[in-house]
């Protein structure tokens, strides 16, 4: 039967596009963590959304770890669905709340990270992870 027709999965192909869609994902959220990084240490004044009434600088500081911090956790496939999760609310805060008024194009990398992630979520991280490593790992000392 062809893969292509097929309605089944290839467990090999499943673990390496989750690998590529991890790294990818990773690397470009963190070009949108790491310059919110450099303004948090910067000493400037900080100007960000504060969406959750706690000040713009601690709003900052959760985005940071989402998009930094938990970004550096999927591209190593390390507590892949704890970091991920941390992004699922940051993107659905950002597409559904901080851009809700903006014209459709302006939300649509927010949603369009949103999918992804919950894919992620859904599907784990795979085979080529270290969550497997360590659930291998963790598995065949019972």
């Amino acid at each position: 039967m062809n893969y292509l027709t097929s309605t089944k999965n290839n467990p090999l192909i499943t673990d390496i596009v989750l690998l590529v869609i991890r790294i990818f994902i990773g690397f470009a959220m963190l070009s949108h963590g790491f310059p919110k990084l450099q303004l948090l240490f910067s000493g400037e004044e900080i100007k960000f959304v504060d969406i959750l009434g706690m000040g713009a600088k601690s709003s900052l500081a959760i985005a940071v770890f989402a998009e930094f911090v938990c970004s550096i956790f999927i591209i190593l496939g390390l507590f892949t669905r704890i970091a991920v999760f941390f992004l699922v609310i940051t993107m659905a805060v950002a597409g559904l709340f901080v851009h809700s008024a903006d014209v459709f194009s302006t939300r649509e990398l927010s949603l369009l990270y949103l999918s992804v992630y919950l894919l992620i979520l859904a599907l784990g991280p795979g085979r080529f992870s270290i969550d497997a490593m360590i659930s291998k790992r963790r598995e065949s000392r019972w």
